[in-house]
């Protein structure tokens, strides 16, 4: 039995996805099953994972008709035999030492959960930029959601981690299976996080978060409502675990405000009035409930919230304008920007990364 098992989810990713298989045959913790999954892709991904299976035996294929993110992933930890479990998306690639400095982390605590920082990485122009997610946090020491709630909000990143399979099967910890749906990540690590007795998080980054892929979720705009299946789940989840709901349900709803909001930038402009009407129905739920706080109010726009939830045409409007000034900001960011977090600074002239720092 293999001490980490590493699930590659595959559609057609023909372009990238060499170097990710290459970056992870090259690891130096050597005790790893790469468990592919091949989801009906069109390109050449397949004769690819073909030729890589022939080349490094620990590489096992599964080839299987499109079925969509969600139950790809679900197969894969059905057949993964590895003490932990990491995931690593196709068109993303990791440095050498990653699986072997995160499974070192388990040794003592025997963690649920390690995790890592990444780095936001840019092909077009070979740019490379350092999270600073948990500059706050304890570091290399156990942690979980009772004593650091807020660590719910931060970005899912779950190909930044790796995962006891022991208390993902006990936890029963699945993946939706929505067929053609995005933001799948959302529901596992939500649930990962709430379960967990014993995260460990470490400042080091190793996984290249490739943010230009053209099938990233990130630049995928005609799947609105994807992010509210997600979060329906994670709203279902914690009303059957009154005592996860009773610590975490301000942070979750924080997040889930964010998210929306985040998802209102990038969607189509004919589809967000939709979108917005879903979005006030769920919150004027939630605050016609109770459920909304002063926590919540101080860490959101309360105005803002208060038209979202009682003058939902006004907010339309003042969306559209917002959005109307944020593309304007994004084109003056593309001339020049500095980027500055915990770990790093990094200026950026005409696209291009001309210094960094950190």
């Amino acid at each position: 039995m293999p001490k980490l098992s590493i699930l590659v989810p595959i559609y057609n990713v023909e372009k990238y996805l060499s170097q990710c298989l290459e970056s992870l045959i090259n690891q130096t913790f050597e005790d790893i099953e790469i468990i592919c999954i091949n989801d009906g892709s069109k390109d050449s991904s397949f004769q690819i994972l073909q030729k890589y299976r022939f080349k490094d035996k620990r590489i096992k294929v599964i080839n299987k008709e499109n079925t969509g993110y969600g139950h790809s992933m679900n197969i894969g930890m059905d057949v993964a035999a590895g003490e932990y479990i990491g995931i690593v998306e196709p068109d993303d690639f990791v440095k050498a030492t990653m699986f072997e400095n995160l499974y070192n982390l388990t040794d003592k605590y025997k963690a649920d959960i390690v995790k890592s920082e990444y780095f936001c990485y840019t092909t077009k122009n070979n740019q490379t930029r350092k999270t600073g997610h948990f500059a706050k946090f304890k570091i290399n020491k156990p942690v979980n959601l009772k004593n650091v709630p807020s660590l719910i909000r931060k970005p899912p990143s779950i190909w930044s981690a790796i995962y006891r399979r022991e208390f993902l099967i006990k936890n029963n910890i699945r993946f939706l299976e929505t067929p053609g749906a995005s933001y799948q990540d959302t529901l596992f690590s939500f649930k990962t996080l709430c379960l967990a007795e014993k995260i460990i998080l470490t400042p080091k980054a190793y996984l290249f978060y490739r943010q230009d892929s053209e099938n990233s979720s990130i630049n995928s705009k005609e799947k609105t409502f994807a992010i509210c299946g997600e979060y329906d789940e994670i709203t279902e989840f914690l009303n059957k675990k009154p005592e996860i709901k009773n610590f975490i349900n301000t942070q979750k709803l924080i997040k889930q405000y964010r998210t929306y909001m985040w998802n209102l930038k990038r969607i189509d402009e004919k589809l967000q009035n939709g979108f917005i009407d879903k979005f006030s129905e769920t919150f004027k739920k939630y605050f016609n409930m109770g459920e909304i706080d002063n926590v919540f109010c101080q860490k959101i726009d309360e105005k803002e919230f208060q038209m979202l939830i009682f003058n939902k045409e006004e907010f339309k409007k003042y969306i559209q304008k917002k959005l109307e000034k944020a593309e304007l900001n994004d084109s003056r960011k593309k001339l020049f920007s500095v980027h500055i977090n915990s770990s790093r600074i990094s200026i950026v002239l005409f696209g291009k990364q001309i210094a960094g720092i950190g």
